[in-house]
């Protein structure tokens, strides 16, 4: 099979959406499919190493087992680092006029989404969507969109109305356009449906290749002496340092949990973004600063080492459609103390590989402080691993494959109709 995945973002961009779909990609490419991924380009912030970052990227792409092929992205980039995919996406189209593909699987709603309903439309092959992201939590990354202190209340109402209408009506209108949608859990599922979506849906979590179940102690032993700072516990982090990764709540949750645990831990952040000096600054007031390290980005090859290496991770976000880093976590043995959420909920088990709490920063710290205990933690630690199998990407990608078959042949039962065979077909969807 000849599959085309379009992406708003990818490597070197660092994110949950690149991760999944380089993952997704590679994963059907073993089990012998033909994968093309049409990716935007990336350019460095400084134009004197403009050429080599390119190089850098380009030779990458080359030697990964997915063909990549790049189009023109916008000079201007948001706040976090993601691109603006150009408005004439040219090197997509001129590939889709060479070659013949048997699916394509888009993984964004905007900017590349379109123009795979309008290539899907014109050589009549079926549309998968992935629904990655809430984008009603992400509107602040739109400078326009942006509710700061001096936002006046008609454009509050205004960016209100965007989130709870406005997005929920496209999100709806689109899926409706697609052959098939996947949620990477079953509350997204649900939420897909509450937009009035009636087109074929599945859940397709993000897989986890091999690597991640591969344990490293010495490695782990290394990283827990530089950053354990000779505490009893290292808890572990992991995510973009952004507003909707709710950060707020997480450091408040630390110094609540300083109050239980008194000197006894340390934190690691691993993750960067553009709130990573905003941060540091809370961690100072509240009182913590020599309580966590702000560790920056690490490749994703070595996170599992680090996540190793901790006692318990800590997960604050409310915005996840699954979130990756959990079941990473989990991999590694880790237990996770998180807050109730859509996706959240669906890969921790209150009480058996982690602790879900109300987002509360006294509940969230006692449960961190009672998983911490010799007994749950050893208990816990063999219950994450036991719940890690779920996401291999190996089996997952043969879950895939299934999906996609299934959705070519719906696709192409309704592609070759006559006329009459449709006439027939409403008349007796009538009766």
């Amino acid at each position: 099979m000849k599959i085309a995945m379009l992406t708003n973002n990818y490597r070197p961009f660092v994110g949950g959406v690149p991760i999944s779909v380089e993952r997704q990609a590679q994963e059907l490419v073993k089990l012998g499919h033909q994968v093309t991924v049409f990716a935007p380009m990336y350019e460095s912030d400084g134009p004197d190493q403009a050429e080599e970052f390119r190089e850098r990227m380009m030779a990458e792409d080359r030697k990964s087992p997915e063909r990549v092929i790049r189009y023109q992205s916008q000079k201007k980039k948001m706040d976090n680092g993601m691109v603006y995919p150009g408005i004439w996406p040219a090197e997509i189209f001129d590939v889709f006029e060479r070659e013949r593909f048997d699916c394509i699987h888009v993984h964004h709603p905007m900017f590349v989404g379109p123009w795979a309903l309008l290539l899907g439309r014109k050589y009549k092959i079926p549309v998968v969507y992935t629904y990655h992201t809430r984008y009603e939590d992400y509107l602040h990354y739109i400078p326009c969109f942006r509710i700061t202190q001096r936002s006046t209340a008609v454009k509050r109402k205004a960016v209100e109305w965007i989130q709870k209408k406005v997005i929920p009506a496209y999100m709806g209108w689109f899926c409706n356009r697609c052959d098939l949608v996947l949620a990477p859990s079953a509350g997204m599922q649900q939420m897909i449906r509450g937009y009035g979506v009636d087109t074929p849906a599945a859940i397709l979590p993000t897989g986890l290749d091999g690597e991640f179940f591969t344990k490293d102690a010495g490695k782990s032993q290394e990283i827990r002496a530089e950053y354990g700072q000779g505490k009893k516990h290292l808890l572990v982090t992991v995510s973009r340092l952004e507003k909707e990764k709710n950060y707020g709540f997480l450091l408040r949750g630390i110094a609540e949990i300083e109050k239980l645990l008194g000197d006894d831990f340390h934190v690691l952040i691993i993750g960067d973004g553009s709130q990573k000096s905003e941060l540091k600054v809370r961690a100072s007031i509240l009182g913590i600063q020599d309580k966590v390290t702000f560790a920056g980005n690490v490749p994703n090859s070595q996170v599992k080492h680090y996540l190793g290496a901790s006692d318990l991770f800590l997960f604050a976000s409310r915005s996840e459609t699954q979130g990756i880093v959990l079941a990473e976590a989990l991999a590694a043995g880790t237990p996770v103390v998180a807050v109730h959420a859509v996706g959240t909920d669906d890969i921790i088990e209150d009480g058996v590989n982690g602790f879900l709490t109300e987002e509360r920063e006294e509940a969230w710290a006692a449960k961190a402080v009672e998983a911490l205990c010799e007994e749950n933690l050893g208990k816990m630690r063999s219950a994450a691993l036991i719940s890690a199998e779920n996401y291999r990407a190996s089996r997952l990608a043969i879950h895939e494959e299934m999906l996609y078959n299934q959705c070519g042949l719906r696709k192409g039962d309704r592609a070759y109709e006559t006329e009459e065979d449709r006439r027939k077909r409403s008349a007796m969807a009538l009766h």
